[in-house]
């Protein structure tokens, strides 16, 4: 089992407060809304060089009702 160094086990990833169990990994709800707001964002994506592709979801290939 690898043991994590101190620093990283007790920072908050945010503002590098110590964590408040409550709230682990943060150190409370606003860095945990933070770090929320980035993922919803698009902070936290991986660049690439493919182009972005196109939902295929439903049944009758993706055509609205006509109900």
């Amino acid at each position: 089992m690898e043991i994590l160094p101190t620093l990283m086990v007790n920072a908050c990833p945010i503002c590098s407060k110590e964590v408040v169990e409550v709230h682990r990994p943060f150190c409370s709800q606003r860095c945990a809304n933070v770090d929320l707001s980035r993922w919803l964002g698009g902070n936290y994506r991986i660049p690439t060089d493919e182009g972005p592709t196109v939902y295929e979801g439903g049944l009758n290939g993706g055509e609205e009702d006509q109900g």
